[in-house]
């Protein structure tokens, strides 16, 4: 009976001892924030690019496809956005942010020689190579007047001769991307207030048709290498913005990878095994955008 007493005795000291330490135990709160965006894998898949924030500044690095050889290649007081790599691996696209102006560049990969290629009467983003690498598609900012959209058209500018046509029109279009075999043009159309969805249309621009039809938020599309799976981002499943594939004609849909947060901007790897996104989380505890990557299996 005195036993029993003792070990009851202990115990009950035990647990004052925790539910004391219990109390004493604080919430822990994150004192620096990492920002890593939007990384593009070369076309030999030996390097990627992708955006830091670095002094408030987007800025863009290049670095191994591992994570290692890390270099900043632009260092000046402005913003460096949409960064998409030239078919050849020789020029990488990216849209300048000064002065309230946006106009797509194109640098050296080791950031030198950039040069301004889209009209400076524009405001534009996503830019992206056609697969010959003659020209590059991109849209009109479609945030103008932010939380409204205003409409945005989907344009393609020939590097040599700059000259600039229209391809898609009328309401919102971002995000365009052509198919590897360039007969395909994958985009985002924004219908209504609540919705996007994913279309698809002939190299031209003629033909455009839904092939998601979801009541969510679709976008940021991107061509497997084979032309096969497109890879986007939705928020279909009610957890945030994951990342999902499909069939170009939008069947079998299925999802990639579950992730916690806004996963985004899919782009493949060079053979088409694997695909990086950027996740971007915010709550009480935590903030900040890190690269993921996905295998996609056969």
């Amino acid at each position: 009976m005195r036993l029993a007493w003792i070990l009851a005795a202990v115990l009950l000291m035990l647990a004052d001892s925790a539910s004391a330490q219990d109390a004493a135990i604080g919430r822990a709160q994150q004192l620096t924030v990492s920002a890593n965006l939007d990384l593009t894998p070369s076309p030999d898949g030996k390097r990627a690019v992708l955006i830091k924030i670095i002094g408030g500044r987007e800025q863009l690095f290049t670095i191994n496809i591992d994570g290692s050889g890390e270099a900043q290649i632009t260092q000046d007081d402005a913003d460096h956005e949409d960064p998409a790599w030239s078919p050849d691996g020789r020029k990488i696209a990216f849209v300048l942010i000064r002065d309230g102006k946006k106009i797509v560049h194109l640098v050296n990969p080791d950031g030198s020689g950039p040069v301004p290629v889209t009209p400076s009467n524009q405001s534009v983003i996503h830019p992206s190579f056609t697969p010959d690498g003659r020209a590059i598609l991109y849209c009109t900012d479609d945030d103008l007047r932010p939380p409204e959209k205003n409409e945005s058209q989907i344009y393609s500018i020939n590097l040599a001769t700059k000259q600039v046509r229209t391809l898609i029109s009328g309401g919102v279009n971002t995000f365009p991307v052509m198919s590897p075999d360039g007969r395909t043009i994958a985009f985002r159309k924004i219908i209504g207030d609540m919705n996007s969805e994913i279309f698809v249309a002939n190299d031209d621009g003629s033909g455009p048709r839904n092939i998601t039809n979801q009541w969510t938020f679709e976008g940021w599309p991107a061509w497997s290498p084979d032309g096969k799976t497109i890879a986007f981002a939705g928020n279909r499943n009610d957890a945030g913005y994951q990342i999902f594939l499909m069939n170009p004609d939008g069947s079998n849909v299925r999802l990639l990878a579950n992730t916690e947060g806004r996963g985004t901007a899919p782009k493949w790897s060079a053979d088409g095994d694997i695909v990086y996104f950027t996740v971007c989380r915010r709550s009480q505890d935590y903030r900040g955008c890190e690269i993921m990557a996905a295998p996609v299996s056969a």
